[in-house]
């Protein structure tokens, strides 16, 4: 079994707080951080190591470890030392909390008449 996979069985089945979620978006908020969070997930339950993100995303190591330690603070990701190589990897509970997060509530609360009026053609509920 992936680290995925038992980071899945093992996330509890509640959304985050909206201030611990708000954190999170806050910081996936910079594009680069984005773009580094985006990679980790991609790489998969290995991740990568520091010097791999840097070189392959164009980050100077002082600029990609700050953004590297605003991910960690916030726990999407964490860093595992071997030796003299930092590997990154994300951490799912924390990604899979921020999906809950968005739709948990999904349709719970149906529009108002007077909002479904003004709307214009727009698709439904998912």
């Amino acid at each position: 079994m992936s680290h995925a996979a038992a980071w899945n069985e093992m996330a509890p089945m509640t959304s985050l707080d909206v201030t611990t979620a708000a954190r999170c978006f806050a910081e996936l908020g910079h594009p680069t951080r984005l773009a580094i969070y985006q990679r980790l997930v991609q790489a998969g339950d290995g991740g990568m190591t520091v010097g791999a993100i840097g070189e392959e995303m164009g980050v100077p190591a002082s600029t990609l470890s700050h953004h590297l330690k605003q991910l960690m603070i916030v726990g999407l990701i964490e860093q595992v030392r071997e030796g003299r190589i930092l590997h990154c990897r994300p951490l799912y509970p924390q990604m899979e909390g921020l999906v809950r997060f968005l739709t948990e509530q999904c349709c719970a609360r149906p529009m108002t008449p007077r909002a479904a009026e003004a709307e214009t053609g727009a698709p439904g509920c998912c």
